[in-house]
């Protein structure tokens, strides 16, 4: 008899003998590797997870010195732009992990690095075989981590999208070459039982007909140990983890179909049915392999993104030359040259030449945009009709696309309630589907004892809620897809859920209802002591240091600042200084209390007013028609903002906004949102100021303007990566449509296993119209919801 190995289940070699204990007793091991690992996790006091895996924990292989090298070359600060980005004090990888199989290998792995000095989080994902992990890099290095994992028996290392793509092309083979044994078996079986059915073996001897049994028998094994042996393995997973998956009622069916067409031949008792469960098995797999392509479909759209990057790039070496290199290889501060029609290969500054880019990859707007000197350009966009020299300022994961790859990524694996309570729903479903099977089967075999077997079978297959389970997870990846392609960045999942609820929209003013793009109308000069030309250049000197739009209207005069000491940036209010050893200030003319104007800024010496300064600044060409389209959905519309002047005033009637309120600061705007929310309003907040930041986190729905400040597009829920208005029409048109796709496919889930349940039952059902009608409603629910990608 060969003995599995404890640690992998593998055989153990013949001829070697080696053990670890576990619970007082020897476990053999079928290699030093497995003894090290196995001993390392009971060492650690993680047996647990030999009691509560659900498969093999995989062949462990021994680190050679490349692998060594390999390893140790991802701590190399270069090396790690590709894949590691900056949390704070924190670094954050995702990684690929090989070898996970259920939860158990989940808690393994966390429990295992979270014991490592310096991981700070670890974030498994069992069904992308992902791991996302923070660590502190000056207490432990990603090398560490990687072998730490390598300890327990998995291979890791860092997630690449050529990668995703090579694991779905492999899982693609499995479901073809599963297809293929089950399709070509079952045309084999159904020749012999056709034969049968029509009597062509009439007047042979027995023994024959029973020879053609066996015959069948060794032809139906093929398909049910090997095609069908997912579902089983599925099933055993679930029930180890004491979880009632989709696969348990297929399993049931398929494989107490075989055992008792198994006992039947070599009993030589009743009838044999291993067409029908060919035939099933077959249905089965086709069914999840076009349910496997379609939801392949939907998630495309973020894999694409990672390959609109150009492999080479054409660097400016310091004596003037040309060399085409790596675009990987490229640092900053490098200067690359981009001729029309090419790729731009990395996010940076335009340096010299003028051109239009092509952003629809970004903004889902296919008119070029026009770049100058000091504009920004980005990875992935191409170049249409100038040749321009760019300065890259970012690389790596900090890259827009790759940001935008990644927090869609996370978007996607955070689940919403509505999923959790679905997959629980689901969960009593399959309890309550067995229930009902066994009191069928007990009922049919006082009725019909030969038949009850086949309708229980039909019973279990026919109402499996695969089709519910499925329901809302493809609708949302849909939406998700849809809208990232438009240029809107989700990157909360309550997102979708919440903009169909929402009944307030709150608007900041400068930036967001209108372009933030200021210019000087005029100065009020207050003291006369200042000449307009000191005044000016030491308010230029102030807003250098300043983020908020206005800054703008004064950075863009030619004129020369003057030196500053101790600048500080008192958010909501302004930019104070020193200026030979006086104090200096520019910001709310209401600041220090002592004056009061409708200027946009004023200057201060010695806390005392100098200068007034009166800005005009455009609104957006869409603002008028979201404000019409929000109050036409039912939403009331409302201005919060920190400026004084009369323009908030001005700008609330334009628009025809419900309320406006001015000289707003941070806490103004988070306590009016809060008081909103206390009223049960459920309230988004638009902004792109450094001054939202605070009502951000108070709203149930932020969204920040792409032009915006850094940390108020860190803090939302929401980015408008084209800083179009209009783009919030989209939205919620798209959350509503998703809504829509949610209850369409929540009801022909339910519908069609409420009406198809008494029909088996009944045994009007037979097993080969179950499977097609189960996967027909899988089938169905997501090509419903792929309609989300067209919108």
């Amino acid at each position: 008899m060969t003995t599995s190995c404890f640690h992998c289940l593998e055989p153990v070699p013949p001829g070697f003998s080696a053990h670890i204990q576990f619970e007082g007793q020897p476990q053999p091991v079928c290699c030093t590797g497995c003894q090290a690992v196995a001993e390392t996790i009971l060492a650690q006091g993680m047996s647990d997870y030999y009691k509560f895996r659900t498969d093999s924990a995989g062949k462990v292989e021994e680190l050679v010195p490349e692998q060594l090298k390999e390893l140790l070359s991802y701590d190399n600060a270069e090396i790690q732009q590709d894949f590691v980005s900056q949390q704070g004090e924190l670094q954050e990888v995702l990684l690929s992990v090989e070898g996970i199989s259920c939860a158990a290998c989940a808690w393994l792995i966390e429990k295992q690095l979270l014991g490592l000095k310096g991981v700070a989080r670890v974030d498994v994902n069992t069904s992308t075989h992902r791991a996302m992990i923070l660590w502190h890099p000056q207490q432990c290095k990603l090398s560490d981590i990687i072998k730490s994992l390598h300890q327990i028996g998995y291979k890791a290392y860092p997630f690449q999208a050529d990668d995703e793509a090579a694991q779905k092309q492999t899982v693609a083979k499995a479901y073809l070459r599963r297809l293929g044994v089950a399709g070509l078996m079952t045309m084999q079986v159904m020749m012999f039982a056709f034969a049968m059915y029509f009597g062509m073996f009439s007047g042979m001897e027995d023994n024959f007909e029973q020879y053609f049994r066996w015959i069948s028998l060794f032809l139906a094994s093929p398909v049910i140990l090997y095609s069908a042996m997912p579902f089983l393995t599925n099933a055993i997973k679930g029930l180890k983890a004491k979880q009632l998956n989709m696969d348990l009622p297929v399993s049931l069916a398929i494989f107490g179909a075989y055992a008792a067409s198994c006992y039947a031949t070599v009993m030589s008792v009743g009838e044999v049915y291993f067409e029908s469960i060919c035939m099933f098995t077959f249905l089965l797999l086709l069914g999840k392999y076009l349910e496997f392509r379609a939801r392949l479909k939907a998630s495309e759209f973020t894999a694409n993104l990672q390959k609109l990057l150009p492999l080479t790039a054409r660097k400016l070496l310091p004596d003037g030359e040309q060399k085409i290199v790596a675009a990987k290889s490229l640092q900053l501060s490098d200067q690359i040259m981009i001729k029309p029609g090419e790729t731009i290969p990395a996010d940076g500054v335009l340096t010299s030449g003028s051109t239009t880019v092509d952003e629809s990859m970004m903004t889902g707007e296919h008119l070029p945009v026009k770049k100058y000197q000091t504009h920004q350009v980005y990875a992935g966009t191409i170049n249409h009709d100038g040749v321009i020299t760019i300065e890259i300022n970012k690389v790596g994961q900090n890259t827009l696309l790759n940001q935008i790859i990644k927090l869609q990524h996370n978007a996607l694996t955070k689940r919403p309630k509505i999923v959790e309570v679905t997959d629980k729903v689901a969960q009593w479903f399959v309890a309550c589907l067995l229930i009902f099977a066994s009191i069928t089967a007990v009922a049919w075999y006082q009725i019909d004892p030969p038949h009850a077997f086949w309708v229980t079978i039909s019973v279990l297959v026919a109402t499996c809620p695969c089709a519910l389970s499925l329901a809302i997870p493809t609708a949302l990846t849909c939406a998700v897809a849809t809208l990232t392609r438009k240029g809107i960045l989700i990157k909360e999942s309550h997102v979708l859920e919440t903009v169909p609820k929402l009944t307030r929209m709150a608007f900041d003013k400068t930036g967001t209802l209108t372009e933030g793009r200021f210019s000087i109308e005029s100065i009020s000069i207050l003291d006369k002591s200042w000449q307009e030309s000191d005044v000016m250049a030491l308010a230029v000197a102030l807003e250098r240091y300043s983020e908020h739009p206005i800054a703008k209207a004064f950075t863009e005069q030619l004129v020369s600042p003057r030196q500053l000491s101790d600048v500080e940036v008192v958010t909501g209010s302004g930019v104070k200084a020193l200026f030979n050893q006086q104090p200096v200030a520019i910001g709310k003319s209401a600041w220090f209390g002592n004056h009061s104007s409708f200027a946009q800024a004023t200057l201060f010496v010695d806390d005392q007013p100098v200068a007034d300064f009166y800005l005009a600044d455009k609104v957006r060409h869409s603002a008028p028609e979201i404000i019409h389209y929000a109050q036409g959905q039912g939403l009331s519309c409302h201005l919060l903002s920190g400026d004084s002047s009369n323009a908030v005033k001005d700008l609330a009637l334009e628009l025809g906004l419900d309320t406006y309120k001015n000289a707003c600061s941070p806490q103004d705007k988070q306590q009016q949102v809060e008081s909103w929310s206390a009223q049960q309003h459920i309230v988004g907040m638009v902004g792109d100021g450094v001054n939202d930041s605070p009502v951000f986190n108070s709203a149930h729905l932020s969204i920040a303007m792409e032009t915006g400040a850094d940390i108020s597009k860190n803090t939302a829920d929401v980015v408008l990566l084209n800083s179009d208005l209009k783009s919030l029409q989209t939205l919620h048109l798209v959350a509503k449509k998703t809504k829509t796709v949610i209850k369409q496919n929540l009801t022909l889930s339910l519908c069609y296993n409420g009406s198809i349940l008494p029909l088996a039952a009944m045994g009007l059902v037979p097993p080969w119209v179950a499977v097609i009608g189960m996967s027909a409603s899988s089938i169905l629910v997501i090509t419903n919801s792929l309609r989300l990608l067209k919108l």
